[in-house]
């Protein structure tokens, strides 16, 4: 027999009186036209509350619960009230900016319950999450593996909310990861980050401190906190020491709440040369002979996440000098560069990729980045430009350098114009590389080490053959500083297409993606599969992870 559990009459009453309270304050805030919260269901952020002075919330009937910069949640009872007023007017002189929002008396009671929390000090909230560089190192030094990660999320008990975000991104930087995701399920949330491409599971994160979580990505990032059933996207900044790293944040509705990710843009992963990604001495003499023409176009090809914007920033940071006037225009700008003008796209704007460029060029630059090609109009205005004395760089989604060119002929652009204005087309993809510390020589067979003299033996000549007379080949292993990966970090494997007379001529007529690929190896072109075939011959990658990224590996003999 299933037995029913009986709520006492008392707390059925207490809840009816709670229900009918919110109702109340619902058409209160409806009645002066401002947003109504329940705050028994918000987290409320001490060091928001810490902006006013207890007594002075109490007489007013307001609290200050949230802070995101300058940007200040502030919840009230009745906003007509003198002294709501005058403390509002008062945050609003001290450069805040307050979004007032009405409440119920047990929603502020529970609100000002957090006030034996905040501890007396005259510290003003600074705009972006600050990490002073002493945390970092001392935070790196106990995070510095998942395992240790989760067991910091795990034992995890503040009333503050910005220490649960702090462990969060100090142990994303400390291990070196690329995105965050939080993605919550019925009893709780899962903390994932992607390292080198791949995402690990990194811990569990209690529902309560979860909604505290979102909540204050949320108003850090200048997204509506009330709003939870709609996509927001926006961004911070986190000041580690010196460094500023920008923070991407993606909020989108599921199932058991909010999913969000975070994508880190540290500058430090664009200060790299050319000799830096990965270009094997062939491709490297390629790209720095045509970096030194004064026009034409570099297109560089791949999917999201390839690393695409930092070969392209890497190309930018090699041909800058203060003779130049470099300018972009991307959706968004991902990482600052000094000494470069750069612009974002904005729709509502009208400062469309199409629009933006006719605008630079009335700019008199010599350099030009277009983020990407995404239609025949950008792709035109991209071309002539580089017909008429300009070096354009940008990119174009296609799975192959060989692929770009019926990619643009699709679009609409005539052969007439992408042959005389294209220089090189890269293609690219991201490979983990093998953990320096802990690889181990892996045994070469018979077959295998045969397979290899033929294909070393059947590459062009343009390749330097004696690089890979002898094969070093090495197996993932595991060790605490690769978090028993086996792999640390990421290299990029290349294919590159120049842009001949005998390509050009081909081009007009409008050939197949297979009959490029059939004049590009008559070129000497070497695929992005078989780059990183040579790379797990040095020992750089492995075959695995190569086949992963490219698909079966097809041996040239």
């Amino acid at each position: 027999m299933v037995q029913v559990k009986m709520i006492p009459l008392a707390e059925q009453l207490a809840r009816q009186r709670r229900a009918a309270e919110e109702r109340e304050a619902r058409r209160a805030a409806a009645g002066c036209k401002l947003p109504y919260l329940d705050l028994t269901k918000i987290p409320i952020d001490v060091d928001a509350l810490a902006l006013v002075d207890e007594k002075e919330a109490r007489e007013a009937r307001l609290v200050s619960f949230q802070a995101a910069g300058k940007e200040l949640g502030v919840a009230v009872i009745d906003p007509s009230l003198p002294k709501a007023q005058a403390i509002v007017e008062n945050l609003k002189k001290r450069d805040f900016i307050p979004t007032v929002s009405v409440v119920s008396a047990s929603g502020l009671e529970y609100a000002f319950g957090f006030y034996r929390f905040v501890v007396k000090r005259e510290e003003g909230i600074t705009g972006r999450v600050d990490i002073a560089q002493g945390r970092i190192d001392e935070l790196a030094k106990t995070l510095k593996s998942l395992p240790d990660l989760k067991k910091a999320i795990a034992e995890f008990k503040s009333p503050y909310v910005s220490q649960i975000l702090e462990i969060v991104l100090a142990g994303a930087l400390a291990n070196h990861a690329s995105d965050i995701h939080l993605e919550p399920s019925a009893e709780k949330a899962d903390f994932r980050l992607r390292m080198d491409g791949l995402l690990h599971e990194a811990a569990e994160i209690q529902t309560a401190a979860y909604e505290s979580l979102v909540t204050r990505i949320k108003l850090l990032s200048n997204l509506k906190i009330n709003i939870h059933d709609e996509a927001q996207d926006g961004r911070f900044t986190i000041g580690a020491g010196k460094a500023e790293i920008e923070i991407r944040t993606s909020v989108i509705p599921s199932e058991f709440g909010e999913t969000i990710v975070l994508r880190i843009l540290d500058p430090a992963g664009i200060h790299v040369t050319l000799a830096d990604l990965g270009l094997r001495s062939d491709d490297l003499k390629i790209v720095t002979e045509e970096l030194n023409k004064p026009n034409g176009m570099i297109l560089n090809t791949g999917p999201t996440g390839s690393g695409k914007t930092t070969t392209l920033y890497t190309f930018l940071q090699t041909v800058y000098e203060p003779e130049s006037k470099i300018i972009t225009i991307e959706d968004p700008i991902e990482y600052h560069l000094e000494g470069i003008e750069q612009t974002q796209v904005n729709a509502e704007a009208g400062y469309t990729f199409a629009n933006g460029l006719r605008s630079i060029l009335r700019q008199d630059p010599d350099i030009i980045l277009v983020g990407e090609i995404r239609d025949l109009e950008t792709a035109e205005i991209a071309m002539h430009s580089a017909l008429t004395g300009h070096l354009v760089f940008s990119t174009l989604h296609a799975n192959s350098a060989v692929g770009a060119i019926p990619r643009l002929i699709d679009l609409g652009v005539r052969p007439s114009i992408i042959a005389p204005s294209m220089n090189l087309v890269i293609a690219q993809r991201l490979v983990r590389r093998l953990c320096q510390n802990c690889r181990v020589p892996a045994e070469i067979g018979a077959d295998l080490k045969k397979k290899i003299g033929k294909f070393v033996a059947a590459l062009p000549p343009r390749v330097n053959h004696d690089d890979y007379k002898e094969a070093k080949i090495f197996s993932p292993k595991g060790c605490e500083q690769c978090n028993n990966f086996g792999y640390r970090g990421r290299v990029a494997i290349y294919e590159l297409l120049l842009i001949d007379p005998a390509v050009e001529e081909l081009i007009a007529k409008e050939p197949t993606e297979l009959d490029v690929e059939k004049l590009a190896f008559k070129q000497g072109m070497t695929t992005m599969q078989e780059d990183g075939i040579l790379k797990a011959i040095v020992g750089v990658t492995t075959f695995d992870e190569v086949e992963r990224l490219t698909g079966p590996l097809r041996w040239r003999e």
